[in-house]
């Protein structure tokens, strides 16, 4: 699908991916809704991109919510007239506790987000890229939708959802002119292990201390990469209609070792997370 003149829709677009992303898809001449549940850093954003002359719009919503992704919808057609490329990438981190440590308000709130958050957009925007027999759906999970760690049950539960969804999705939609791509990153430079900045008061789960990536990078034994570079992997995806995005190599030797696993009757077992078997 080409990009110039087109209209792109993006959730989690107020910082890191999805900010990298609208940034992207304005640079290849798109229009862009721009929606995230931080109302004051959407509205900075947007406005810079604006003065740069960008054709941005800002919605505030939160993705947990069916009837706010719908209304998402709606204000694109009414804004720009079409959505011919969404970008369902909200999501959160885990609470990094044994799954059968966490709370019933925690399981709401990553699944909420993570996976029925994709699942709302999918139902919301499909049918009208499918009228108009042109679109493409990019849906965020994660290297933890394709195998899994300890401490992260609820996100490995919300991203091996959001694989196994958009694998049934591009098979539904051959032949109607819409394609898939499923992101599957691992280390992004983004603030994704404090995303309960965000989660609503009434869950009661605890506000983020800072993680600075560089203790991240020391605990995954792995390089963060730059946000534009996942977007730039994103729109090569969408020109190609390619289905998998990973970001990194090692994505692909986790995957393989699970797999592989499987394959014997293996009790599943970590890889290492530098990748050595």
């Amino acid at each position: 699908m080409e990009l110039q003149g087109k209209v792109a829709v993006v959730t989690g677009a107020a910082s890191g991916i999805g900010l990298a992303a609208a940034e992207r898809f304005v640079a290849e001449g798109m229009s862009v809704v721009m929606a995230d549940i931080e109302a004051p850093l959407l509205k900075e954003k947007v406005a810079r991109l604006q003065a740069d002359g960008a054709a941005v719009a800002a919605f505030v919503l939160d993705v947990s919510d069916a009837a706010q992704v719908a209304a998402l919808r709606d204000f694109a057609v009414e804004s720009y007239g079409a959505v011919h490329l969404l970008f369902n990438n909200a999501g959160v981190g885990g609470t990094g506790k044994p799954t059968w440590k966490t709370t019933p308000a925690a399981w709401e709130w990553v699944i909420g987000v993570d996976l029925l958050g994709v699942a709302y957009g999918v139902e919301a925007f499909t049918s009208l890229m499918v009228e108009q027999g042109e679109g493409h759906i990019v849906n965020t999970a994660s290297e933890a939708g394709l195998c899994a760690t300890p401490m992260l049950g609820a996100y490995h539960a919300a991203k091996y959802g959001v694989v196994g969804l958009s694998e049934t999705l591009v098979m539904e939609l051959a032949g109607t002119g819409v394609g898939v791509s499923c992101l599957c990153p691992e280390l992004v430079d983004t603030k994704i292990f404090e995303s309960t900045r965000n989660a609503p008061a009434h869950l009661g789960l605890p506000k983020p201390d800072h993680v600075p990536i560089e203790m991240l990078e020391s605990f995954m034994k792995s390089k963060a990469i730059d946000p534009a570079v996942v977007a730039g992997n994103v729109v090569d995806a969408v020109r190609s209609n390619s289905f998998w995005i990973l970001t990194h190599e090692v994505s692909h030797v986790r995957a393989q070792h699970r797999n592989e696993s499987q394959q014997r009757g293996d009790t599943p077992s970590m890889l290492p997370l530098n990748g050595a078997k």
